[in-house]
């Protein structure tokens, strides 16, 4: 069997190196590696050499606020503002009221060291800028009258959506034709216009004022409609005076229709009997029996032995015919 000799290739000397990020062999360090698009976790490699990029160096500079120097260690690519920050631990001077000089010149914040120059071991001065402190505080006097005016404004409108909930049951009940104490009603008034005199005082812009404004509309409309309900709650009720009246004219109307009946009543029972008593006996019991249950009385009317006759006449039968109340009377004749 035959045995195959291998030969090492030759590796650049950048990898043997460990210039490719890797360290004695081992993987590259956390800030080695990027995200490419497609998803894929790389190492980082500079565009132009396509190797990993080199970190800018940490440079120490020494900084003089009033009698004392402060070493700071700092990226030498770092701007004026982060140097600020740091600053503000060891001085207790806020980074907003920090003025930083460079050879004699004030340098802004967002201005780059090493392209002002500085380099390692670099002086530097700090003093407080007392226009920016000045500047700071009214900042943060307004952002705390903001906050507290808008604290107040959430507190009123709370306030507000309470009372809103009693106009609401108030407009229900009189709307419905209820009543309510007028006490309640000028109660609720009041106490909606201290909200209003509440958010008079408070003072504010921006997005606090638009929302103060928009609780005085609510005030201001609540205490309007409080005002109508009250005009309303005051009038009487037509719907229960009309019904009242209503039966008052049915009650009037009935006591007179049972006093004139009982005042007609022995009239008509008068005019009845006259009206009857002219008809002959069976008619008068017909009569009776149509009109109800009554008790029928005969009358007999007694006749001598031997009347004596009675001429007939025709102005005795016109007469006995236009009266009819008289019973008719025949001539009787006798034989022996």
């Amino acid at each position: 069997m035959m045995r195959m000799k291998t030969k090492a290739t030759g590796l650049s000397p950048a990898v043997t190196n460990g210039e490719s990020g890797f360290v004695g062999g081992g993987e590259p360090t956390a800030h080695d590696w990027e995200l490419r698009p497609g998803g894929m976790l790389v190492q980082k490699r500079d565009l132009d050499t396509g190797r990993p990029p080199i970190p800018p160096p940490t440079i120490r500079v020494r900084v003089k606020y009033k009698s004392i120097y402060h070493e700071i260690s700092i990226n030498s690519q770092a701007t004026f503002g982060e140097l600020k920050k740091m600053l503000t631990g060891p001085t207790g001077l806020h980074h907003q009221d920090q003025k930083l000089l460079y050879k004699d010149k004030e340098r802004d914040s967002k201005a780059f060291l090493d392209t002002a120059g500085v380099k390692d071991k670099s002086k530097l001065v700090l003093i407080e800028d007392p226009i920016s402190q000045e500047k700071r505080l009214l900042e943060m006097r307004k952002n705390a009258k903001l906050e507290k005016a808008s604290k107040s404004i959430s507190e009123i409108s709370l306030e507000v959506d309470r009372l809103g909930n009693q106009v609401s049951t108030f407009e229900s009940i009189i709307t419905k034709g209820g009543k309510v104490a007028e006490k309640d009603v000028l109660n609720l008034i009041e106490q909606l216009m201290n909200q209003l005199l509440k958010l008079d005082g408070i003072m504010a812009d921006g997005d606090v004022k638009l929302q103060r404004k928009m609780q005085v509309r609510r005030v201001q409309k609540y205490v309007e409609t409080l005002d109508m309900l009250k005009i309303k709650n005051a009038m009487p009720n037509t719907n229960g005076a009309q019904s009242e009246t209503q039966n008052r004219h049915k009650h009037s109307v009935r006591k007179q229709e049972q006093q004139s009946r009982q005042r007609l009543a022995p009239i008509q029972e008068q005019q009845s009997s006259n009206s009857v008593s002219h008809l002959p006996i069976h008619q008068q019991y017909q009569h009776q029996q149509a009109s109800g249950p009554v008790v029928v009385t005969t009358k007999w009317e007694t006749f001598d032995s031997s009347p004596a006759t009675l001429p007939v006449t025709s102005t005795s039968t016109s007469s006995s015919t236009a009266n009819n109340s008289a019973p008719p009377k025949f001539p009787w004749e006798f034989f022996d």
